[in-house]
Formats: structure tokens, sequence, C-alpha cells
């Protein structure tokens, strides 16, 4: 049985902003995503430190990287807050800052406060 991968607002937008062989490499692992859910690993995915319940989900392409933020949400749904191009060795707090009040939201309004 798949899982559901929600893109929420924007993200297909920043990925249709992507070279075209990144944007594919991006949705390929997406797909991995919903098939393997959480037992999908690095060097695809890995836990933010110090960001409980927040992941990234790693694309690499040539020399282009890009992180997609995401999260586990109830059974089988695991929902993207958004993306950015990685310029440096680092995680950009701004980002993992903005996937946070995203994920914040997403909970608050799904009315059930599960994760």
């Amino acid at each position: 049985m798949n899982n559901t991968v929600e893109l929420l607002a924007g993200v297909e937008d920043f990925l249709a902003t992507l070279p075209t062989k990144l944007e594919a490499k991006a949705y390929w692992t997406l797909s991995l995503l919903q098939r393997m859910g959480s037992n999908l690993q690095e060097p695809y995915c890995k836990p933010v430190r110090g960001h409980k319940g927040l992941s990234e989900l790693r694309v690499k392409f040539a020399r282009d990287i890009v992180r997609l933020f995401y999260f586990h949400h109830r059974d089988r749904l695991f929902v993207v807050t958004s993306g950015y191009v990685k310029k440096t060795q680092k995680l950009d707090k701004l980002e993992i800052e903005r996937a946070q009040r995203i994920r914040k939201q997403f909970i608050q309004e799904s009315n059930d406060g599960q994760t």
C-alpha cells in the first residue's frame, strides 16, 4: 500500500523553477518517499537535527543540491512544506524555521494535533 505525499502551496511552483533534470530527480525522490514512507533512509532523507518531526528530502543532480522539508502526518501521509536550492554545507536556518511554521500551521488547521 502506497503512502500519500502532499505538496503544500508553493512547492510545485518551486520545483517548476528548477532545471529540467533536477526537477525530474526531485519528483523521482518524492516517488521514493511515496513508496517507502518511513522506511526511506539516507542518502535520500534525513531528520533535521534539533527540529523534532521535521525531515529533509535530499535531492542532488550533478553539482546542484535541493532540500525539500517534510513531515509525517497521521497514518500514511507525508506533507512537503517547502524547499530551496542549497548553496552551502549547512542547512539554511531561515528555511528550517519556515518549514516548522508551515508544519505547525498545518497541524493546527487539521484540528487534531496528531503527527
